[in-house]
């Protein structure tokens, strides 16, 4: 029901013009190896990665996924997996990075979004583990409770965004609304939209969504 909402959402909210073109990205600028007296060492590229990802949030982020081709789409799905598997590396680690973790949640919630198998699984297994390293990181906390939510468990969700919101992350408004509003909670719904139109004075998309709500043309809750 969530990804029917996010569906709404994307119809009210967005262009109806394509997407911009997908870029071409070369896995190995992410990651290089070199063999020292200990063993191998691994460097990434973090600036690149963090270009790649938001390349691919710009299209796929939300669902559904927006390109400009059947081809740019299917070159993101290859660099999604390629990507994740190279990211496999310090995510495995003994102590990995939560800067890693967090790109790496984020990026498999993106794989999630392009039907990629396996890639929501892995998503929460990284999340967990960064949340339980950091329980208190506020991108951590948005990025799981938006994912949550569009896998369909909003409820799930809910503490997460919340925490993400209380932390200052502003667009976790917004996922609250939406969140609200799949579980049949109208007041709710409006109020975290209002909240998040309140610190976005200038996103006027939003208006449409709220109007869209009140009048009742919206009337969603869990089947």
């Amino acid at each position: 029901m969530f990804r029917s909402l996010l569906v709404v959402s994307f119809l009210l909210m967005m262009s109806v013009a394509h997407a911009a073109r997908y870029g071409h990205y070369d896995p190995n600028r992410l990651l290089s190896v070199s063999e020292t007296a200990s063993g191998k060492r691994y460097s990434f590229n973090l600036a690149y990665l963090d270009r790649v990802l938001q390349d691919l949030s710009a299209h796929a982020k939300n669902y559904p996924p927006r390109f400009d081709s059947p081809q740019d789409r299917q070159r993101a799905v290859e660099d999604v997996k390629r990507f994740s598997r190279m990211l496999d590396v310090l995510v495995n680690a003994p102590r990995p990075n939560t800067r890693i973790l967090a790109r790496a949640g984020y990026l498999n919630s993106i794989g999630y979004n392009l039907d990629i198998p396996g890639s929501g699984e892995k998503a929460v297994s990284i999340f967990e583990r960064l949340l339980a390293a950091a329980p208190s990181d506020p991108w951590g906390n948005y990025l799981y409770g938006r994912f949550l939510a569009n896998a369909r468990k909003p409820r799930q969700a809910l503490p997460y965004l919340q925490k993400a919101y209380a932390a200052g992350i502003a667009n976790a408004a917004y996922t609250l609304g939406m969140t609200y509003l799949s579980l049949g909670n109208r007041e709710k719904a409006l109020e975290h939209l209002e909240m998040y139109k309140r610190r976005n004075p200038d996103d006027t998309r939003v208006d449409t969504l709220i109007e869209a709500i009140r009048s009742g043309k919206i009337r969603f809750g869990q089947s």
